[in-house]
């Protein structure tokens, strides 16, 4: 149920700043912020009114006051932005006075939820509101802004009603059983189920490269001792990040660092160098790069050029491949390429960590890899784990639902398959929640969003 209190919050981040924004929202808006700026002759909306900001003791700042009269604000309600300048002490002085004129302190996320619940923005929206916020690259911050913008719940909501009309004439031929009638066409309803069934299925192979963008791409370094690993990171990273020493075994445990490039967040990891050893502490640390290199979404497997052919790392890249699993790609790389008498690789990539060449081709192969995990249907990605559960789900319900078209199974049996369908659908954009989902979708947002 909407809670029908008026709300307040600093939306800000916390400490001094240039300017802070102090918001309200609920019913007394208008009157708390009359109260704050008992000066202001007329609150207009959409106006910004420049004003002295008062308390029970006196004058707190000069702000400017921001009315969005609901429907037409981002929650749905009165909506009053009070901007004042950054001092800590102002913001949460001007926040006592909003309590003290009867609001309360909003809880994470509740401004959102508001939207959410006032019909402003569906649910998986509003999950994008989140993602936008904690965006850290173009990448992240382009599939956060196509999710806000509502395609992704217009289509899901769009093929829910389409199966909600079915269901209903399902239901209606239940009524004229005695009459053995058929309102609804078999052949238009097995062919809806396919096109939802086949939606669901792109939906949750995108899933794939979604998630990656959304968290950043793991890329793990592997290789033998000395191949160089630590010397390609501080390249990539242009800084000496990685102890770099011609001494095997230097790092025994994983280094992670995050770089942009080409607008995609990669979350690179160094790990300890692959060789068979009797050191305790070196072997913890090999199988610890075995198991993020399990967990990678790309594994650049780098070999000395001067030590190892282009011909063997090919064929330890494929028993690396095979121990690993089929989640992340490997790819070999061989370094020290600029080396005296090192022959020129011929299909394979070939650096110098240490001199930075060929480095701008191993980046393309980053993005191409990027690339090639895309596989949704056209500008639709999901990159939330909740929704790829819901659609696992709704793709069932469909499949059974088809079959018992298939097989003739009576109206009752198929009515409630095509139920569950649009329950889960309607779980993505929030038509059917609970309020315990609610609670942990909204709690995960910051204070004053």
């Amino acid at each position: 149920m909407l809670d029908t209190d008026t709300i307040c919050a600093i939306s800000t981040p916390p400490g001094a700043g240039a300017i802070a924004l102090v918001r309200l929202s609920g019913k007394r808006s208008m009157h708390i912020a009359r109260a704050l700026a008992p000066a202001l002759a007329e609150l207009r909306p959409r106006h910004a009114h420049f004003v002295e900001l008062v308390d029970a003791e006196g004058p707190i700042d000069e702000g400017v006051i921001t009315l969005f009269k609901g429907p037409h604000s981002y929650t749905g309600e009165d909506v009053v932005e009070v901007a004042v300048h950054g001092s800590p002490y102002v913001q949460q002085r001007l926040l006592q006075a909003m309590l003290h004129f009867g609001a309360r302190v909003a809880r994470a996320g509740e401004f959102t939820q508001r939207a959410f619940l006032n019909r402003k923005l569906d649910l998986s929206q509003a999950e994008a509101v989140a993602d936008l916020i904690a965006s850290q690259s173009a990448a992240q911050h382009r599939l956060a802004l196509s999710q806000l913008r509502g395609g992704f719940g217009e289509r899901i909501e769009g093929l829910r009603q389409q199966l909600i009309d079915f269901a209903a004439l399902i239901e209606l031929e239940l009524d004229f059983s005695e009459e053995d009638v058929e309102f609804a066409k078999r052949v238009e309803l097995l062919a809806l189920l396919d096109r939802i069934a086949d939606l669901c299925t792109e939906l949750i192979d995108s899933f794939r490269y979604g998630n990656a963008v959304k968290q950043g791409i793991p890329v793990a370094i592997v290789g033998a001792p000395n191949s160089g690993k630590s010397t390609l990171l501080n390249a990539l990273l242009q800084e000496d990040r990685a102890i770099v020493s011609d001494i095997p075994g230097t790092t025994r445990d994983t280094v992670e660092e995050t770089l942009t490039i080409g607008g995609v967040l990669f979350r690179f990891i160094d790990t300890a160098g692959l060789r068979q050893t009797t050191d305790t502490v070196e072997q913890l640390g090999i199988e610890r790069s075995y198991r993020k290199a399990a967990e990678a979404s790309l594994v650049v497997l780098l070999a000395d050029a001067s030590a190892m052919s282009e011909g063997a790392l090919r064929t330890e890249a494929a028993m690396l491949a095979q121990r690993l699993g089929p989640g992340p790609r490997v790819l070999p790389v061989l370094n020290k390429a600029d080396l005296p008498g090192v022959a020129s690789a011929k299909a394979m990539l070939a650096i110098s960590a240490k001199a930075g060449k060929g480095l701008d081709r191993l980046k393309d192969a980053f993005l191409e890899h990027v690339n090639a995990l895309r596989n949704g249907p056209g500008d639709i990605v999901v990159t939330n784990a909740r929704h790829v559960d819901a659609l696992t789900k709704a793709r069932q319900a469909l499949l059974d639902a088809r079959r018992a078209v298939d097989q003739g199974m009576s109206g009752e049996l198929l009515a409630i398959d095509l139920r569950r369908a649009q329950h889960h659908l309607g779980e993505i954009t929030g038509r059917i929640t609970a309020d315990d989902l609610l609670n942990s979708i909204f709690g995960r947002f910051c204070i004053g969003k």
